[in-house]
């Protein structure tokens, strides 16, 4: 007796059931895939801050804080007075890293074509003479900015566009930089004497803001003994301009949940001061808040910072752990907080214990 189509479909079921499905399959091949992912972003994380340490004693932080920035794609501005190694911590990443590196030493006197480049007459193997473009040091995928807040705004307005646009004009001509490209400028706070300050606009156009801090006993203790015993490390190159590109790419896959995203929308918001979101103490001692590139920054290095601890998704601690570097740099204060030496870091750190998780306060 031949059985009936009802029981032969149960029957094929039944089979489809006990034998894993290619979707199945193709889910966990794509975890596997996911795992490794992070195991190699961490293996690389991991195996720069290791050669750093060679020669950086301590500023765990700063280190961190760098090598998120380079991993999101952004630029940082080290601030701290001289002497704190932030020269030597950009000099230290361009051996680890293996890419094109350049310093330019920004002075009063420092004109656009000096970091540009510019036309100059060359004469051809047939004695003719003809312009050629000789490329400046801002031709380069790492670019140390030492001491960046000397240089007049004529000069800075030269390297804002190379920060933004990643390509300068020069010569009437458009003139794409390399990829990646990454600048890591150095100011000092306190010597205003001959010095320029960034103009906001270029300011928002850094990714963090990292305030570089003295070493404790310990570590000064180090630093002495390594710099007076004529030791000196050996540093190895461990990742490529392409490898870093392809890190880059990861870093742009992690998803974020829609509340933690809202998290980030709604920090941006409560530095607004006067405006409906705004936090109570934004309304007391900010002008201006953070721009958009704020809340990208926050986003951007949480997704970095979240595979640095093995994570494939961005977490509350992740958004809060970056916010202040992300930050401080994007809020302008007002007189009031100017006179009663309030600073942006305090701002946000109350601002981190206004605005709730929960997405409640705020609809976006």
């Amino acid at each position: 007796m031949r059985p009936s189509a009802e029981r032969v479909f149960v029957q094929d079921w039944d089979w489809f059931f006990k034998v894993p499905s290619v979707w199945s399959l193709k889910l966990s091949h794509q975890a596997m895939n996911t795992e490794e992912k992070i195991r190699s972003f961490r293996q690389s994380y991991e195996a720069v801050r290791a050669e750093i340490g060679k020669v950086i004693v301590g500023h765990e932080a700063i280190v961190e804080g760098t090598l998120i920035a380079i991993f999101g794609g952004g630029h940082v501005l080290l601030e701290g007075v001289p002497g704190l190694g932030k020269t030597l911590l950009v000099r230290t990443l361009s051996e680890v890293l293996d890419m094109s590196f350049s310093r330019i030493q920004f002075t009063p006197d420092l004109m656009p074509a000096d970091i540009l480049g510019t036309n100059i007459v060359m004469e051809t193997p047939g004695g003719k003479r003809e312009f050629q473009f000789q490329h400046g040091p801002i031709f380069a995928h790492l670019l140390l900015a030492d001491e960046i807040n000397r240089a007049t705004p004529k000069t800075q307005s030269a390297m804002l566009e190379a920060m933004q646009e990643k390509s300068v004009t020069a010569g009437g001509e458009i003139r794409k930089l390399g990829e990646p490209f990454f600048v890591l400028a150095t100011q000092n706070p306190i010597d205003q004497e001959g010095t320029y300050p960034l103009p906001e606009a270029q300011l928002d156009r850094f990714f963090f803001k990292l305030v570089v801090g003295y070493p404790s006993a310990a570590e000064l203790t180090e630093v002495l003994t390594r710099t007076t015993e004529g030791t000196k490390a050996q540093i190895n190159r461990v990742l490529t301009k392409d490898q870093i590109l392809e890190l880059q790419g990861l870093v742009r896959q992690v998803p974020v949940a829609s509340h933690v995203k809202n998290y980030a929308v709604r920090l941006v918001l409560a530095t607004h001061p006067k405006s409906e979101t705004a936090a109570p103490i934004s309304n007391q001692y900010l002008r201006f808040g953070s721009s958009p590139r704020g809340g990208q920054t926050l986003i951007l290095a949480a997704k970095v910072r979240a595979l640095t601890h093995g994570r494939f998704n961005v977490s509350f601690e992740d958004i809060q752990a970056v916010a202040t570097a992300a930050l401080r740099h994007r809020l302008i204060l007002n007189f009031e907080a100017e006179a009663e030496g309030v600073t942006t870091d305090l701002i946000i750190d109350q601002i981190l214990k206004d605005v709730p998780k929960d997405a409640t306060a705020v609809k976006v």
